[in-house]
């Protein structure tokens, strides 16, 4: 009869292969891990990484061989490197480019073109009086709004 501590392993070894499983994309479906898969090559992986575990080496020592063996695709999180710094970086470009479109529509918005041309004319900046006159002339009036049951 097998010992508690034999049963305690078994359980350990189950737990990090399933794990590890997880983490494998089946290289014959390509859209599940080898855990949920049940094509002939996940089996074979699973077992693989099983007596792998069972002759102790550790996960990163398994996804190294299994990336060595089957490429870094087998891989569901790939590695940070000159090749796949676009994909790891591409959110925080988007993110810093919508940043700055906005900062700067909103930049325009503040800034009044007609009230610098005058002061590059002039040579001599515009007073708070003439500001607020030019402004009021400059700006168009507001769009008339129409009634909604009028349509």
């Amino acid at each position: 009869m097998a010992s508690e501590e034999d049963v305690k392993k078994a359980q350990t070894v189950e737990a990090r292969a399933r794990n590890i499983s997880h983490n494998v994309r089946c290289t014959e479906c390509g859209s599940q891990s080898i855990e949920d898969s049940q094509a002939d090559v996940a089996i074979l992986l699973r077992k693989l990484i099983r007596d792998e575990i069972r002759s102790g080496k550790s996960d990163k020592e398994i996804y190294k061989k299994l990336e060595d063996d089957f490429g870094e695709t087998v891989l569901y999180a790939p590695h940070f490197d000159l090749q796949t710094a676009a994909l790891w970086l591409s959110p925080f470009i988007v993110a810093g480019a919508a940043t700055g479109v906005w900062a700067y529509q909103r930049h325009r918005k503040k800034t009044n073109v007609h009230i610098m041309a005058l002061n590059l004319v002039r040579g001599v900046p515009l007073t708070p009086r003439e500001k607020q006159t030019m402004l009021e002339l400059l700006t168009p009036p507001p769009a008339p709004r129409s009634k909604w049951w009028r349509r």
